[in-house]
Protein backbone atom coordinates (compact mmCIF):
# COMPACT_ATOMS: atom_id res chain seq x y z
CA UNK A 1 0.00 0.00 0.00
CA UNK A 2 1.59 3.77 -0.60
CA UNK A 3 1.90 5.79 1.87
CA UNK A 4 -0.63 9.04 2.66
CA UNK A 5 2.09 11.32 1.47
CA UNK A 6 2.55 9.80 -1.59
CA UNK A 7 -1.43 9.41 -2.52
CA UNK A 8 -1.56 12.94 -1.55
CA UNK A 9 0.70 14.02 -3.61
CA UNK A 10 -0.44 12.06 -6.81
CA UNK A 11 -4.15 13.67 -6.31
CA UNK A 12 -2.61 17.25 -6.00
CA UNK A 13 -0.83 16.68 -9.01
CA UNK A 14 -3.91 15.46 -11.17
CA UNK A 15 -6.54 17.50 -9.14
CA UNK A 16 -4.15 20.69 -8.36
CA UNK A 17 -3.78 22.16 -5.18
CA UNK A 18 -7.04 24.38 -4.35
CA UNK A 19 -6.89 27.35 -2.85
CA UNK A 20 -8.26 28.30 0.66
CA UNK A 21 -10.98 30.42 -0.07
CA UNK A 22 -12.74 31.61 3.83
CA UNK A 23 -16.09 32.11 4.98
CA UNK A 24 -17.31 33.89 7.77
CA UNK A 25 -17.79 31.04 10.63
CA UNK A 26 -21.21 31.86 11.64
CA UNK A 27 -22.35 31.37 7.83
CA UNK A 28 -20.06 28.06 7.59
CA UNK A 29 -21.67 26.57 10.61
CA UNK A 30 -25.28 27.33 9.63
CA UNK A 31 -24.43 26.20 6.05
CA UNK A 32 -23.38 23.01 7.10
CA UNK A 33 -26.00 22.04 9.36
CA UNK A 34 -27.99 22.72 6.54
CA UNK A 35 -25.61 20.58 4.21
CA UNK A 36 -26.88 17.32 6.47
CA UNK A 37 -28.32 14.47 4.41
CA UNK A 38 -28.76 15.94 1.04
CA UNK A 39 -27.58 17.30 -1.86
CA UNK A 40 -25.39 20.23 -1.68
CA UNK A 41 -27.80 22.10 -4.47
CA UNK A 42 -30.45 21.92 -1.82
CA UNK A 43 -28.34 23.08 0.94
CA UNK A 44 -27.39 26.22 -1.08
CA UNK A 45 -30.41 26.57 -1.75
CA UNK A 46 -32.24 26.20 1.58
CA UNK A 47 -28.93 28.66 2.60
CA UNK A 48 -29.89 31.29 0.64
CA UNK A 49 -33.62 31.40 1.76
CA UNK A 50 -32.65 31.14 5.00
CA UNK A 51 -30.67 34.17 4.86
CA UNK A 52 -33.01 36.47 2.65
CA UNK A 53 -36.01 35.29 4.93
CA UNK A 54 -33.59 36.79 8.03
CA UNK A 55 -31.26 39.79 7.76
CA UNK A 56 -29.03 38.39 10.41
CA UNK A 57 -28.56 35.60 12.96
CA UNK A 58 -29.98 37.44 15.58
CA UNK A 59 -32.97 37.04 13.89
CA UNK A 60 -33.14 33.51 13.57
CA UNK A 61 -32.31 32.71 16.68
CA UNK A 62 -35.30 34.87 17.76
CA UNK A 63 -37.42 33.68 15.10
CA UNK A 64 -40.13 30.72 15.65
CA UNK A 65 -38.83 27.42 14.26
CA UNK A 66 -41.70 27.05 12.33
CA UNK A 67 -40.75 30.50 9.96
CA UNK A 68 -37.08 28.91 10.41
CA UNK A 69 -38.55 25.68 9.06
CA UNK A 70 -40.45 27.13 6.13
CA UNK A 71 -37.42 29.07 4.95
CA UNK A 72 -35.36 25.90 5.05
CA UNK A 73 -37.82 23.41 3.65
CA UNK A 74 -36.25 22.73 0.67
CA UNK A 75 -32.73 21.30 2.48
CA UNK A 76 -34.54 18.11 3.72
CA UNK A 77 -35.48 17.46 7.35
CA UNK A 78 -36.56 21.20 8.23
CA UNK A 79 -38.04 20.73 11.40
CA UNK A 80 -34.95 18.63 12.60
CA UNK A 81 -32.86 21.47 11.15
CA UNK A 82 -34.76 24.49 12.57
CA UNK A 83 -34.83 23.31 15.72
CA UNK A 84 -31.02 22.35 15.90
CA UNK A 85 -29.98 25.89 13.85
CA UNK A 86 -32.29 27.76 17.08
CA UNK A 87 -30.30 25.83 19.79
CA UNK A 88 -27.21 26.47 18.32
CA UNK A 89 -27.45 29.82 17.92
CA UNK A 90 -28.80 30.56 21.33
CA UNK A 91 -26.02 28.51 22.90
CA UNK A 92 -23.72 30.84 21.08
CA UNK A 93 -25.05 33.78 22.00
CA UNK A 94 -25.47 32.59 25.60
CA UNK A 95 -21.97 31.69 25.99
CA UNK A 96 -20.43 34.81 24.20
CA UNK A 97 -22.47 37.25 24.72
CA UNK A 98 -23.24 37.61 21.21
CA UNK A 99 -23.92 35.63 18.03
CA UNK A 100 -20.11 35.06 16.73
CA UNK A 101 -17.35 32.73 16.89
CA UNK A 102 -14.69 35.58 16.64
CA UNK A 103 -12.81 33.83 19.49
CA UNK A 104 -12.04 30.79 17.74
CA UNK A 105 -10.27 32.41 14.96
CA UNK A 106 -7.12 32.56 18.19
CA UNK A 107 -7.47 28.92 19.41
CA UNK A 108 -5.76 25.68 18.64
CA UNK A 109 -7.19 23.37 15.83
CA UNK A 110 -8.13 21.04 18.93
CA UNK A 111 -9.67 23.53 21.38
CA UNK A 112 -11.61 24.88 18.83
CA UNK A 113 -12.69 21.42 17.62
CA UNK A 114 -13.98 20.55 21.26
CA UNK A 115 -15.73 23.44 21.92
CA UNK A 116 -17.35 23.34 18.18
CA UNK A 117 -18.85 19.58 19.01
CA UNK A 118 -19.72 20.17 22.63
CA UNK A 119 -22.80 22.26 20.86
CA UNK A 120 -25.22 20.35 21.19
CA UNK A 121 -26.33 18.84 16.86
CA UNK A 122 -22.37 19.66 16.26
CA UNK A 123 -20.90 16.44 15.15
CA UNK A 124 -16.99 16.04 14.08
CA UNK A 125 -17.92 16.75 10.54
CA UNK A 126 -19.71 20.07 11.22
CA UNK A 127 -17.09 21.28 13.30
CA UNK A 128 -14.25 20.54 10.92
CA UNK A 129 -15.72 22.04 8.39
CA UNK A 130 -15.77 25.55 10.02
CA UNK A 131 -12.15 24.84 11.14
CA UNK A 132 -11.06 24.21 7.28
CA UNK A 133 -13.38 27.01 5.62
CA UNK A 134 -13.60 29.70 8.23
CA UNK A 135 -10.83 29.42 10.46
CA UNK A 136 -8.06 28.46 7.85
CA UNK A 137 -6.89 25.67 10.26
CA UNK A 138 -5.43 22.84 8.88
CA UNK A 139 -8.34 19.77 9.23
CA UNK A 140 -10.08 17.20 7.41
CA UNK A 141 -13.98 17.15 7.34
CA UNK A 142 -14.88 13.24 6.48
CA UNK A 143 -17.89 13.05 4.45
CA UNK A 144 -18.90 9.91 2.66
CA UNK A 145 -16.73 10.39 -0.24
CA UNK A 146 -13.65 11.01 1.97
CA UNK A 147 -14.55 7.77 3.96
CA UNK A 148 -15.34 5.45 1.26
CA UNK A 149 -11.87 6.93 -0.71
CA UNK A 150 -9.67 6.53 2.51
CA UNK A 151 -11.16 2.81 3.69
CA UNK A 152 -10.47 1.52 -0.50
CA UNK A 153 -6.83 2.61 -0.33
CA UNK A 154 -6.46 1.54 2.67
CA UNK A 155 -5.52 4.34 4.73
CA UNK A 156 -8.13 3.18 7.70
CA UNK A 157 -10.41 0.60 7.91
CA UNK A 158 -13.46 2.31 9.53
CA UNK A 159 -17.47 1.69 9.88
CA UNK A 160 -18.20 5.83 10.23
CA UNK A 161 -17.09 9.07 8.58
CA UNK A 162 -16.53 10.07 12.59
CA UNK A 163 -13.51 7.52 13.01
CA UNK A 164 -12.68 7.81 9.25
CA UNK A 165 -12.11 11.57 10.12
CA UNK A 166 -10.08 10.71 13.44
CA UNK A 167 -7.65 8.50 11.80
CA UNK A 168 -6.72 11.08 8.73
CA UNK A 169 -6.30 13.76 11.40
CA UNK A 170 -3.40 11.23 12.54
CA UNK A 171 -2.35 10.07 9.24
CA UNK A 172 -2.01 12.93 6.75
CA UNK A 173 0.87 15.85 7.56
CA UNK A 174 -0.74 19.53 7.97
CA UNK A 175 0.53 20.45 5.05
CA UNK A 176 -1.56 18.01 2.91
CA UNK A 177 -4.56 18.29 4.51
CA UNK A 178 -6.82 21.15 2.90
CA UNK A 179 -5.79 19.55 -0.45
CA UNK A 180 -6.25 16.37 0.39
CA UNK A 181 -9.80 16.83 1.76
CA UNK A 182 -10.95 18.69 -1.55
CA UNK A 183 -9.15 16.15 -3.83
CA UNK A 184 -10.33 12.96 -2.20
CA UNK A 185 -13.92 14.46 -2.56
CA UNK A 186 -13.15 15.47 -6.37
CA UNK A 187 -11.83 11.55 -7.02
CA UNK A 188 -14.82 9.95 -5.58
CA UNK A 189 -16.97 11.94 -7.52
CA UNK A 190 -15.87 11.46 -10.75
CA UNK A 191 -13.83 8.40 -10.77
CA UNK A 192 -14.27 6.10 -7.12
CA UNK A 193 -17.71 6.13 -7.08
CA UNK A 194 -20.11 4.31 -4.30
CA UNK A 195 -21.89 2.08 -6.99
CA UNK A 196 -19.60 0.83 -10.20
CA UNK A 197 -16.70 3.16 -9.40
CA UNK A 198 -14.42 3.44 -12.91
CA UNK A 199 -11.44 1.27 -11.39
CA UNK A 200 -10.40 1.21 -15.51
CA UNK A 201 -9.37 4.64 -15.25
CA UNK A 202 -8.25 5.32 -12.38
CA UNK A 203 -4.87 6.95 -11.99
CA UNK A 204 -4.26 5.21 -8.55
CA UNK A 205 -5.36 1.94 -9.69
CA UNK A 206 -1.91 0.44 -9.53
CA UNK A 207 -1.67 1.29 -5.79
CA UNK A 208 -5.23 0.55 -4.88
CA UNK A 209 -5.74 -2.65 -2.83
CA UNK A 210 -8.88 -3.13 -3.72
CA UNK A 211 -8.87 -2.90 -7.83
CA UNK A 212 -10.46 -5.77 -9.41
CA UNK A 213 -12.93 -6.51 -5.99
CA UNK A 214 -14.54 -3.07 -4.97
CA UNK A 215 -18.05 -3.50 -6.51
CA UNK A 216 -19.79 -0.71 -4.43
CA UNK A 217 -19.79 0.59 -1.09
Amino acid sequence: MASVSRIASLLERKYGKPQRRLGKPMDVLIETILSQNTTDKNSSRAFKRLKARFPDWERVASARVASIEAAIRIGGLPNIKAKRIKKVLREIRKREGKLSLGSLKQKQAGEAFTYLTSLDGVGPKTAACVLAFALGKDTIPADTHVHRVSNRLGFVKTKTPAKTQQLLEEKVQNRHKHAFHINLIAHGRTTCKAIKPRCSRCFLKKLCPQVGVTKSV
